[in-house]
This record gives C-alpha cells, sequence and structure tokens, in this order.
C-alpha cells in the first residue's frame, strides 16, 4: 500500500513515515517546507530518503493531482499550528488549514482512496470537561477578562461553582476559543462528511499535546516542550501564561504515530466516520513540565510564571482515551518521564534560536495578552 502524508516532511509526519517504512508501506510527502518550520525553506536532515518527497502546497490543484496518483492511502497532516499566531495571522491560518483540506477532498473525489486519517486537535474541546464538587458532570462558563485580571484562572459553572477537572471524552460539546482550533474543527468536520458522502472511510484523530524529537525548536508557536527547551538550552527561563497551575495531556510522538498507523489498518466498520482522543492518559500542570524538563537537562532554571492570559487558551484539557482504546486498540506505551529522557538526550545535540521573547512582543502588541 502506498500512503501519501502531507506535512510529511514535519515533526509527526516524519516520525510516521518512519514507521510505515519499517512496516513495509511505500510512503510519499507531500510538504511546503515553510521556513516557520524548516530552516531555509530547506529539506530536514532527519527525513528518511526511502520516502518519496514532493515539494509543493496542499492548496495547488496541480500539484495534488499529481501527488494523489497511484496513492491507496492519505494522512492529511499539513496545517498551520499554534494558538497565539492563529490570532492574528488570520487569512493564513484559515488559508492553509481549511481551503488546504477542502482542495485535498476536492481531489479526493476525482481520485478516491481506501483511507483517509486526518489529523484534528484536542484544542477543539475548548475548555475541558468538569465537575461539581459533589461529581455532577458541568460545563465551564468561558473566564471573563474581568475574573482574569483580578488572577482568579479556574473556570466556574454558569451558576458560579467551583470545578473540579476531570479526562475530556470525544462526547463533550466542541467549544472553539481560538482561530487555530476553528480551523482545526473545519478540517475534522470537512473531511468526515466528504468521506461520508464519497465512501472514502475516514477517522479524525484529535490529537492533545504532542512532543518529542525533530520537533522545530526555533519556531515559538510550536509545541510547549520545545518552546521551553528553547529557552533552557539558552539559558533563559521558561515563560509560563497564567499562574502554571493550568493542565495538560503530554503525549509521545510515537504513540502519535501508532495511532496513526492503526487508524489505517483497522477493520473501516470499526472506525470509519469517528473522531478519536489520542493523548497519553496522564495529566501534568505546566509548572511541572517545565521544572522536570529542566532537571533532565542538568539546567538549575526555575520558569518564570507571568500571570498573564492569552487569548485563545484554556485552563484544563486532558484526554479520555476509552473510545481510541474500544475502536483503534490504541494504548499509550511511552511515559511522559521516558519520553522526556528520549527528547532531552536529542537536545542536549541541538541548537536552537530563542525566538519566545519576540513571539510574546508581538502578543502584547496586538492586545492578544492580559
Amino acid at each position: 500500500m502506498r500512503v501519501l502524508i502531507t506535512g510529511g516532511a514535519g515533526f509527526i509526519g516524519s516520525h510516521l513515515a518512519d514507521r510505515l517504512l519499517a512496516s513495509g508501506y511505500d510512503v510519499r510527502i507531500l510538504d511546503s517546507l515553510v521556513p516557520q518550520v524548516h530552516q531555509g525553506g530547506a529539506k530536514p536532515s532527519y527525513l528518511t530518503e526511502e520516502a518519496e518527497l514532493i515539494q509543493g502546497d496542499v492548496r495547488d490543484r496541480e500539484t495534488l493531482q499529481r501527488t494523489l496518483a497511484g496513492v491507496d492511502a492519505v494522512c492529511h497532516l499539513a496545517a498551520r499550528v499554534g494558538v497565539g499566531q492563529s490570532m492574528y495571522e488570520i487569512a493564513d491560518y484559515t488559508s492553509a488549514n481549511n481551503l488546504g483540506t477542502a482542495m485535498l477532498l476536492q481531489c479526493l473525489i476525482e481520485r478516491p482512496v481506501q483511507r483517509l486519517v486526518v489529523a484534528s486537535s484536542m484544542s477543539v474541546y475548548g475548555e475541558g470537561s468538569y465537575t461539581t464538587v459533589d461529581g455532577a458532570p458541568a460545563v465551564a462558563a468561558r473566564r471573563s477578562l474581568e475574573r482574569i485580571r483580578r488572577g482568579q484562572w479556574e473556570p466556574l459553572s454558569a451558576d458560579g461553582q467551583t470545578l473540579i477537572a476531570i479526562p475530556t471524552a470525544e462526547t463533550k460539546t466542541p467549544d472553539l476559543a481560538s482561530v487555530y482550533a476553528l480551523s482545526k474543527f473545519d478540517q475534522e468536520r470537512l473531511s468526515l462528511i466528504v468521506g461520508a458522502a464519497y465512501s472514502i472511510p475516514t477517522i479524525a484523530l484529535r490529537f492533545f499535546n504532542v512532543y518529542g524529537t525533530r520537533q522545530a525548536l526555533s519556531n515559538p508557536y510550536t509545541g510547549v516542550l520545545a518552546i521551553f527547551a528553547s529557552r533552557l538550552l539558552n539559558g533563559r527561563p521558561p515563560l509560563i501564561f497564567e499562574d502554571g497551575a493550568q493542565r495538560r495531556d503530554f503525549v509521545s510522538v510515537h504513540d502519535v504515530a501508532v495511532a496513526c498507523q492503526l487508524a489505517l489498518e483497522r477493520p473501516a466498520t470499526a472506525v470509519a466516520g469517528q473522531a478519536f482522543n489520542i493523548g497519553s492518559g496522564e495529566a501534568f500542570t505546566v509548572t511541572q513540565v517545565a521544572r522536570m524538563l529542566a532537571a533532565q537537562l542538568g539546567v538549575d532554571i526555575e520558569p518564570e510564571t507571568t500571570s498573564r492570559y492569552r487569548v485563545g487558551d484554556v485552563r484544563h484539557c486532558f484526554a479520555e482515551l476509552s473510545l481510541a482504546e474500544r475502536g483503534l486498540a490504541y494504548r499509550p506505551t511511552r511515559s511522559f518521564r521516558q519520553g522526556l529522557a528520549e527528547l532531552t538526550d536529542w537536545l542536549e545535540q541541538q541548537h536552537a534560536e530563542d525566538h519566545v521573547a519576540d513571539a510574546s512582543h508581538e502578543l502584547e502588541r496586538r492586545g492578544l495578552t492580559v
């Protein structure tokens, strides 16, 4: 089987390419090699020569038609990422993510495949799931700027009750808090709608906070661990929004690659037309993560808590995985501590340019931090 991975030269895509090749697949990659991710727009050194690389934009119809020739399945990972940047590069994010997916689907109508896997995101949930202190299900109200300015970070229910964060299942109603979240939901829904209409078995995978080797360390809008690493490798403290007690689910890129392969291989009757959480099932505060990374790197640098809120951020969100376990037979295999050890071994050989302060200034200049 020949699999096309859009965005396959990137962080997740390259790991997926390695895994599929080792499992006997033919792999073709379509990637525009965006300079913000790939320095100078160059092919990354980690990308295997065994995969066929076509440099081009998923929004270009002719490139897509040529790239889809002879392809049996598609893993659609190509997207602009990052909540903060999406809030001011609105047209770019909407074009790359929404229009790019629409163009891919338009071409797949003419040249259908046996399976389509699309990368979605935990960001579609907005706030995660909560209960009251008595254990009753509750919906977190949007946090008001008035409360945030007073340093009251935790969300409350609509009637002002204190809430307890619990794992978030796929049944939670989406609440799109950023342009990035909206674009990921659009990618997901477009793919599932068109897949059902044209009998293309389609699966959406809602990735939580993916980390691991090959993340773009000099991109200040990438995953939080890579951003923290770029600061620590330059002798500077990680900058943390709010009070650092917000909780997230950090999932190894190796587990994400496994999930993508399972989505390609599981019987269509078990998975087609569904969206699945792909996380670790563990939750850590952002401050814990910053301290664990510093300790693993052997540097004595405490994170700096800014007590600032970034527009589009949510307080707590971590994965409930029972649906993925039943449908995909997905079970994460790497604990966060194991994944962190692998990441830091790789980080010690890397050079990172720290652009975090510039990104923070840009957000502040535009009134996107409070």
